[in-house]
């Protein structure tokens, strides 16, 4: 059995402002994502962790909750609480993204985030493109306008992107890809602001988000996929360079030619 692992602190900044639980359950996400407890290291039991962490077993028994739904733990009477393996992990889940992004991502999450976007956000524009409503194409330049107006480096307009990217998954009209709305939304946000630490915001991203605009607004399906392939290959080309933009054009091509 492994050996039982050291918990991470539940002292943050932002601790004072969450519920005692919510808190607990943040850092020791962030731990377990980040790789200080690894998968098959043992927490401990909730008697002697919540008297280690200073906070009360109930408080501390609802933390374990939290990250048992999200698959990163399971917790047996005898053996206390086990970290899973990643891919037991809800990695869709917003809090686990943005636990990842607390401090450096592994590079596998984020190339498989634009994956996935390169997967889904193509053929969702192109679904737009056919069954948009005129309220949902006022909203994506609404967002569009914002976006140009407070620029990717304010919150507002980060805000605006990610309604943007929500908006058209809302237009496809399909109940299980609108579903994915706030996981496409919590990638969007994430991956910008990790470009942002990296310094590598492109110098005007919008030409490529009205192009994609004006694809759906002229119903043209094919042009809207075209489009967003482009957007995502090059917003993750920021990150990784021209190589993992090719990786990521790669996956629509397959897809294609299946």
């Amino acid at each position: 059995m492994p050996a039982t692992a050291p918990v991470a602190s539940t002292r943050h900044p932002r601790a004072g402002t969450e519920r005692l639980h919510g808190a607990i359950a943040r850092n020791l996400g962030v731990a377990i994502v980040s790789g200080r407890h690894q998968p098959g290291d043992i927490l401990g039991n909730e008697i002697d962790l919540s008297e280690q962490l200073h906070v009360s077993r109930s408080a501390y028994r609802e933390a374990i909750r939290i990250l048992s739904a999200k698959g990163l733990v399971e917790s047996k009477p005898r053996t206390g609480t086990r970290v899973l393996p990643m891919e037991r992990w809800n990695l869709l889940d917003s809090d686990v993204l943005s636990w990842f992004f607390e401090s450096e991502p592994s590079p596998v999450i984020v190339n498989g985030l634009f994956e996935l976007r390169m997967i889904i956000e193509p053929a969702a524009a192109a679904l737009a493109a056919v069954r948009r409503s005129d309220e949902e194409l006022a909203r994506m330049r609404t967002a569009l306008e914002i976006m140009e107006r407070r620029t990717l480096k304010t919150e507002a307009g980060q805000s605006a992107d990610r309604d943007f990217h929500q908006a058209i998954l809302t237009a496809t009209g399909n109940p299980p890809l609108v579903s994915l709305a706030s996981t496409i939304g919590a990638s969007v946000r994430w991956t910008t602001l990790y470009k942002q630490r990296k310094r590598r915001l492109p110098p005007d991203p919008m030409p490529e988000h009205w192009a994609v605009f004006e694809a759906i607004a002229a119903s043209n399906a094919e042009a809207a996929r075209a489009a967003m392939q482009a957007l995502v290959a090059h917003a993750l080309q920021q990150i990784e360079g021209p190589a993992a933009a090719k990786s990521a054009r790669s996956v629509a091509v397959a897809r294609a030619l299946r």
